[in-house]
């Protein structure tokens, strides 16, 4: 009798914790949630997998019962919770423990549910019919980052995409369960423009499409995916000039592929017969006139004052005498910045695209390091790297303000305290030269030269602005 007197009391202490917080189930949530982290850590230590040898770890044998009874286990306290947490917004609102239960029950439940996402995803069906093959810790109930790969109907770009899990089982020396290849989410706007690049014979020679490949960096495909097929090479070529006789001297016609482009040897370019209605470098092929006396020799754009938005390379290198040692050049060119600067016995990696013309090639063949790069790519360089960054006909008045934040944020990215970003000769209009100006001021650089000179070929509607500054250790 006193026993169900007892149980009758019970029952009615329970009917009231429907209204009030359990400090019992408070308790029992948390101990619950510690056995969880637990078996998760036992679990992540592989007890549950036995291996015969470590030459056997394609095989593993898994005690799938254990899996099994884990997962149940966890999809039955998520789902109890959730009942609590439907419950708890039913009370009055006069009820001031019911909204700070609910609180408490939605973060233990989103804790116990990063522990279950960490567990692999066990298919049932498998486990009562034969011993399941291994499964990836990729593979979650809640994840699908395969799912991009469904987009796309060409079979080697839908491989690209995919989560290549690492065959050992287990993080590689970068931290990582396995290789996540990227391709910009511009990608999925050309679509077909991807896809077309992408369908060749795997192991065949590619097609000769690198204006298409272009086309999709340029227009945010960036970085593009690797292919599966030998790049296409001149038919006829030679070996590049000696190092001492190749930065000034035009290389061979016959190490370019030429079928894209209007000129078809170097001679053409150097003349300049396209009219310049191709690149925006015209003159960049012209070594011995145009590009010899650049950064050596001061042009003046208005002889009867003489004002000039160059400044010579030893008045650069003499602000940090011995300093300057390796730099990026992100500039529409040939390489002639950075031939100049090995003079000095400085490094300089040139950026550049092909604008109508095989600049890429051209540096190359100058005996210098091209670096294949858009605007939209962020930097490959870590931070804090970098001596020297310059950058001419590149950055002008076309770019918008948003976007010149972003690589000028870059560019501090990558350049070490100390180090000099040199503007050189950047050219806009008179009535956006403020906003512009606004936008290298906002870096807090040191000012080592500052000059703006008016385009005398555009009736002041343009001015010239050059500058060298000096990156601040930081904080400020």
């Amino acid at each position: 009798m006193k026993f169900q007197m007892f149980k009758a009391m019970d029952i009615m202490k329970l009917g009231k914790c429907r209204r009030t917080p359990s400090f019992f189930f408070v308790v029992g949530s948390l101990t619950l949630l510690v056995c969880i982290a637990t078996l998760s850590k036992f679990y992540s230590l592989r007890t549950f997998v036995i291996s015969d040898t470590i030459c056997n770890f394609n095989s593993p044998v898994r005690d799938s019962s254990s899996e099994k009874y884990i997962k149940q286990t966890l999809d039955t306290v998520i789902q109890k919770i959730k009942q609590e947490i439907n419950y708890t917004r039913e009370l009055p609102d006069e009820s001031s423990h019911g909204p700070r239960f609910g609180s408490f029950l939605v973060e233990i439940l989103s804790l116990i549910e990063l522990v279950e996402e960490s567990i692999p995803q066990i298919d049932t069906s498998q486990l009562q019919n034969s011993e399941p093959e291994a499964v990836h810790p990729l593979v979650r109930r809640k994840q699908n980052s395969d799912a991009a790969a469904e987009y796309f109907l060409i079979e080697e770009i839908r491989k690209y995409v995919r989560i290549k899990p690492n065959r050992l089982r287990k993080q590689n020396f970068m931290g990582a369960n396995g290789t996540f290849t990227s391709i910009g989410h511009a990608c999925f706007v050309m679509k077909k423009e991807l896809e077309e690049y992408m369908d060749y014979d795997i192991g065949d020679i590619c097609l000769d499409d690198w204006r298409l490949a272009q086309k999709l960096m340029v227009h945010g495909c960036d970085p593009l995916p690797r292919r599966r097929c030998l790049s296409r090479a001149p038919q006829l070529y030679t070996k590049p000039l000696p190092i001492n006789e190749s930065l000034w001297n035009l290389p061979d016609n016959r190490n370019v592929r030429w079928s894209q482009y209007q000129c078809k040897n170097f001679t053409c370019l150097a003349n300049n017969v396209t009219r310049k209605g191709f690149f925006k470098c015209a003159d960049c092929f012209n070594l011995t006139h145009h590009e010899m006396p650049r950064w050596i020799i001061p042009e003046y754009q208005d002889p009867s004052s003489n004002l000039t938005a160059d400044f010579l390379i030893t008045e650069v290198l003499d602000l940090n005498p011995g300093e300057i040692r390796i730099g990026l050049d992100f500039s529409i060119g040939t390489g002639t910045f950075a031939a100049r600067m090995r003079e000095h016995n400085v490094t300089i990696v040139s950026a550049s695209i092909n604008l109508g013309a095989p600049f890429n090639e051209m540096i190359a063949l100058r005996g210098l390091i091209p670096l294949y790069l858009t605007i939209n790519q962020r930097l490959p360089f870590f931070d804090n790297t970098l001596d020297l960054i310059h950058t001419t006909r590149f950055l002008d008045g076309w770019i918008d303000f948003v976007l010149l934040d972003f690589v000028l944020y870059d560019w501090d990215r990558v350049l070490r305290p100390g180090g000099l970003l040199w503007i050189d000769s950047f050219f806009c209009s008179t009535q956006d030269l403020d906003d512009y100006l606004e936008s290298f001021k906002m870096l807090r650089y040191k000012k080592h030269k500052w000059v703006i000179v008016p385009k005398v070929d555009r009736d002041d509607k343009e001015v010239f602005f050059s500058a060298v500054l000096e990156k601040p250790p930081r904080p400020f």
